[in-house]
């Protein structure tokens, strides 16, 4: 009873973890989903000539370490999983865009309940089966046919349906994670792929640091130190909270008069987590992907010049990727909150914010709130984004190609997710054990 209302403990919650059954089993689940996944990443796409594509890659690192960041290394490695869960992102970025655009799907989302949000994962699923199908082929075509060993139709064919039933079955461990594992299981995917690039990375900075003069370490300890700073910051940015006071006018409820209560109401200063970074990051990969296949000299140039991280033209990519993340920072924030709702359930419960008027006068509050919360979760999102990529470029260590500020936001958002989540897990295993 002492304990119910607290924070689970570091050790209550490893105890849970092996003695509940309950968790004990999710935790499974979610290990071995993602160990098999793991696994399939390297099962390689019969019928390529490997050491032609190894060469051919090697002075395309930009690219790949861009968009293997999603797969874990499996575009580099094209294994059946190269995909991964990039058409399922995809697909979902253009649900939600459509929801917020067509009155049907909108509908199915507010009105129809779990039958209507269970109806929308069916048309995503279609979507990325869509997106999948097209990406495959595209890929098939325009880039593996030339180094595949004989090309034509069949290989697009079976190529394109390899990759298309690895992305599949990718998005179906996904929510099979989300379902009966521990955490967003496509979230999850991410950061399983983002840590399997650690090792890499960590092990060509020590090499650069060995066989390197004393200014190129400290500019690897400056790096490092830059990239630890980033991480405290993105724990503010993902615990910050607006806390609105609320009143709850006195009821009477049969011969018991309940007295006056008072509470909050939580605005997250970034209600989105990492999800405006995963979606401007798919939409910004679009260009560099478009880039590989069409082979058209004009449009290599622009993109490399302007659209890559780190070129020349890298202040043209900082502002879009910024714009980007405050677009989709107040799109998932209107996804997540609407104002309008909660003032009438305020209304409906009694309930009132001091000095403000129930109904309009209180979602008009709480939008302008929301409004000043969301921009500065955005701007604080964009430049943790971007700041460690410049200063890497600027101080010219390569070895963090592709793991910059949006793999450490991922990673830690993440990770505070799984945790909340575990630890929600805890509390309602020690409620039952108050029960019994």
């Amino acid at each position: 009873m002492i304990s119910r209302d607290k924070a689970p403990t570091a050790q209550e919650t490893f105890m849970q973890m092996a003695q509940a059954a309950g968790l004990r089993g999710r935790l499974l689940v979610t290990l071995g989903i993602l160990i098999l996944i793991r696994m399939g990443i390297h099962i390689p796409i019969p019928g390529i000539d490997r050491e032609q594509f190894a060469e051919a890659i090697r002075g395309n690192n930009q690219l790949l370490s861009f968009l293997d960041i999603f797969s874990g290394g499996g575009l580099s490695a094209l294994g059946v999983f190269a995909l991964g869960i990039l058409p399922y992102i995809n697909a979902s970025i253009i649900i939600q865009l459509l929801t917020a655009a067509l009155p049907a799907l909108e509908n199915l989302q507010k009105n129809e309940g779990e039958a209507g949000r269970r109806k929308i994962s069916q048309i995503t699923r279609y979507v990325s089966l869509g997106w999948g199908i097209l990406q495959s082929v595209f890929i098939s075509t325009f880039w593996l046919q030339r180094y595949a060993l004989h090309p034509g139709p069949i290989f697009v064919a079976e190529t394109a349906i390899a990759l298309v039933a690895g992305s599949m079955f990718v998005m179906w461990a996904s929510e099979l994670i989300t379902e009966r594992g521990v955490g967003n299981g496509a979230s999850l995917l991410i950061f399983v792929n983002i840590v399997a690039t650690l090792p890499k990375a960590l092990g060509d900075t020590i090499s650069v640091v060995e066989n390197g003069n004393r200014q190129t370490i400290i500019q690897v300890v400056v790096l490092l130190l830059l990239f630890l700073g980033t991480i405290v910051g993105i724990v503010f940015v993902q615990e910050g909270m607006r806390r609105i006071p609320i009143i709850s006018a006195r009821r009477q409820v049969g011969r018991r008069v309940l007295a006056e209560q008072r509470s909050f109401l939580p605005l997250r200063l970034n209600q989105g987590g990492v999800m405006p970074i995963i979606f401007a990051t798919a939409i910004l990969s679009l260009p560099l992907l478009i880039e590989r296949f069409i082979n058209n000299p004009e449009y290599s140039k622009i993109v490399n010049t302007y659209l890559v991280p780190g070129g020349p033209g890298a202040w043209l990519y900082a502002l879009v990727y910024l714009v980007s993340i405050v677009f989709f920072s107040y799109f998932y924030s209107s996804l997540i909150v609407n104002p309008v709702d909660v003032a009438q359930n305020l209304k409906k419960m009694g309930s009132s914010i001091p000095g403000i008027r129930p109904g309009r006068t209180t979602s008009e509050y709480i939008e302008r709130v929301l409004n000043r919360l969301t921009f500065l979760g955005a701007i604080f999102l964009g430049l943790i984004a971007i700041v460690p990529t410049a200063v890497e470029t600027a101080l010219n260590v390569r070895t963090f190609r592709g793991l910059g500020a949006t793999s450490l936001l991922i990673l830690v958002g993440v990770a505070i997710d799984t945790s909340k989540q575990i630890q929600t897990y805890v509390i309602s295993q020690r409620y039952e054990g108050m029960v019994k």
